[in-house]
């Protein structure tokens, strides 16, 4: 793993929830990361897309600058919301599939049926979001498959830590948006993590105010970091 390729950091700017925000802007490349390493990027503010890590704790969105907020949810504080029961509820009648990341015709077409509900930052590849070799670059990505008869509906990849579960990318058929397949995807990836024994699911940034990003802040025992080295109860 090597280190940062690019970094700043400065302080002096207010934000709405602390008098002084740390600036974050730091990315570097790894062709490959340790369960144990993954556990110490995650912790502190990292995400990747492929090879790529990065943090940062300001972007852009709707042409405004926004605070971005790392989430994660302390899965021993977690329960089921009655929204969220209906999810499962409504699709009992899904399989479900875990296996190591492979990216197959089908998943290229469910991409590019997913792509279709977007008009603005576009997607164009699922390697946007993936090496090209898913499934130990640079971690040891997993998928979750979602088949409603011989149809793939709904698709998602994560990689496991040693304490925790970080999800990368979610899809879905928009033809079965009633069933909130992408909302699916994160209670089964949940279910997975505490199966297999982790604390923490990482599922990804949020902005400050109300963004696209609002349904990751919709679950119970959910952590916000500071940017400071400190993760905390999310109101």
């Amino acid at each position: 793993m090597r280190g940062p390729a690019t970094s700043g950091a400065s302080k002096g700017m207010t934000g709405t929830q602390d008098t002084e925000l740390v600036l974050i802007n730091e990315a570097f490349y790894a062709e490959r990361v340790e369960a144990d390493q993954l556990d110490y990027l995650l912790e502190n503010g990292w995400r990747h897309f492929g090879e790529r890590f990065q943090r940062y704790s300001l972007n852009y969105y709707k042409d405004e600058i926004r605070r971005v907020i790392p989430l994660r949810i302390r899965l021993s504080g977690f329960n089921l919301t009655k929204s969220q029961r209906r999810t499962l509820k409504r699709n009992e009648d899904v399989t479900v599939e875990f296996r190591p990341t492979l990216v197959t015709p089908d998943i290229h077409d469910l991409f590019e049926l997913h792509s279709s509900r977007f008009t603005q930052d576009i997607p164009h590849s699922v390697y946007t979001f993936l090496s090209y070799q898913p499934s130990y670059v640079p971690t040891d990505g997993m998928m979750l498959r979602v088949s409603l008869g011989n149809d793939l509906v709904a698709a998602s990849f994560f990689e496991m830590s040693t304490h925790g579960l970080s999800s990368i990318y979610a899809m879905f058929n928009p033809d079965h948006s009633d069933r909130r397949l992408g909302i699916y995807t994160m209670l089964k990836e949940i279910e997975y993590a505490q199966h297999h024994g982790r604390g923490y699911y990482y599922h990804g940034y949020a902005y400050e105010g109300e963004s696209f990003y609002d349904y990751k802040k919709r679950f119970t025992g959910l952590e916000a970091f500071d940017w400071k080295e400190r993760w905390t109860p999310y109101r």
